[in-house]
Formats: structure tokens, C-alpha cells, sequence
């Protein structure tokens, strides 16, 4: 794993994001499923539909961690996801719209999830065509 930034990755916030959703629980009690003010983790604003989310991000990213294409694709994938949540995000907060009780720490988050997924998902593990010589 240790070769593949993409593995290690997927394997490190996989694991951070399923705690995050299993902490969520702990501090969700008596916060409506898709209410659009949640309760603080730290600085971060979650409801149940949030920690959901976080469980299940968490969870694709810790399976994929099993191949570097899958690691790959997951990392870029989640993070074109994370990209536009943050961006949407920004317009969301205040509204009746924001059913995963985002704040502006949680479109930072994002959008610095979103761009540390896509910048090793689509740079990293790059596989040289067969017969041509690698570059250092």
C-alpha cells in the first residue's frame, strides 16, 4: 500500500471518515434526520442524514483501498462529488435546502477533501504505456 499514494489515501480517509460518521452519532441525539441545523462535532455542524453520509464515503473509500484502480477511481470520483457539495455548499447554509446541516467549516472541509482526492486521484499512480521507458 505504501506505493500507491491512492491506496493510502483512500485507506487514511476512509478510515477518518467513518469514524467522523460514527462520532456524529454520539452528538445527533434529539437533531431531526435531514434537519438543516445540526448539532457541533468540533467546528463542524451534523445531523443523522450527515453522519450517513460520512459512514458511507468512509466505507466506499475503505473497500477501494484494495486496488489502485479502484482506490483511483473512488479518490476522483468522491472528490468531483466533495468539489461540487462545497461549491453548492456556500449557497446552501441559511436555507431550507441544507437537509445535511452544512456550515462554512464544513464547504472548507470539503473543498479541501475535493481537491486533495482529485489532485492524487488524477496525478498519482500513473501507469507508463508498455514498452516505453519511464521518466524520473
Amino acid at each position: 500500500m505504501a506505493s500507491s499514494a491512492n491506496r493510502l489515501l483512500a485507506t487514511v480517509f476512509g478510515i477518518v471518515y467513518l469514524l467522523v460518521g460514527l462520532a456524529g452519532f454520539a452528538v445527533t441525539s434529539g437533531v431531526g434526520f435531514a434537519a438543516t441545523e445540526g448539532k457541533d462535532l468540533l467546528l463542524f455542524e451534523v445531523n443523522p442524514l450527515h453522519n450517513i453520509v460520512h459512514l458511507g464515503v468512509g466505507a466506499a473509500l475503505l473497500v477501494a483501498s484494495r486496488s489502485v484502480r479502484a482506490a483511483k477511481g473512488v479518490n476522483v470520483t468522491i472528490g468531483a462529488v466533495y468539489l461540487l457539495v462545497g461549491v453548492l455548499g456556500l449557497f446552501l447554509v441559511g436555507t431550507g435546502a441544507n437537509i445535511i446541516a452544512l456550515n462554512g467549516a464544513d464547504n472548507v472541509l470539503h473543498l479541501a477533501s475535493a481537491i486533495l482526492l482529485l489532485g492524487v486521484g488524477l496525478a498519482a499512480d500513473r501507469e507508463t504505456a508498455p514498452g516505453a521507458a519511464a521518466v524520473a
